[in-house]
């Protein structure tokens, strides 16, 4: 018997995908956003956002509204369940990951640790 899993490994919220198809059109570039997750930040791990120009092999992908965000293989262990979203307050505009897998993270929100 096969198994489906209906669950995305990462979500992407509508606002989110809303604010990225509108840098991905102003910037002329697909609508692909690229999250990864490398060593450093404030507690140990830190998120890294940017444009993609294509999706790779590995990369595991979902989709809001036609936004695609995608995650490598490494990164996915450490943000599996997460959810991306762009939230905008008196404080700023910004991109922000509610991970499941982080047991701390700092103030400045792009900083974690597992």
């Amino acid at each position: 018997m096969t198994v489906i899993d209906t669950q995305p490994d990462i979500a992407l919220t509508a606002s989110a995908a809303a604010r990225i198809a509108a840098i991905a059109d102003r910037q002329k570039k697909p609508a692909i956003l690229r999250l990864s997750v490398e060593g450093g930040g404030c507690s140990g791990f830190q998120y890294r956002f940017g444009l993609a120009d294509a999706i790779e092999g590995d990369d595991s992908v979902t989709e809001t509204a036609g936004v695609k965000l995608v995650v490598d293989s490494v990164s996915l262990d450490l943000v599996r369940g997460a959810e991306v979203d762009f939230v905008e307050s008196l404080g700023g505009a910004a991109f922000r990951v509610t991970n499941p897998n982080a047991a701390s993270g700092c103030g400045c929100g792009t900083s974690f640790s597992v």
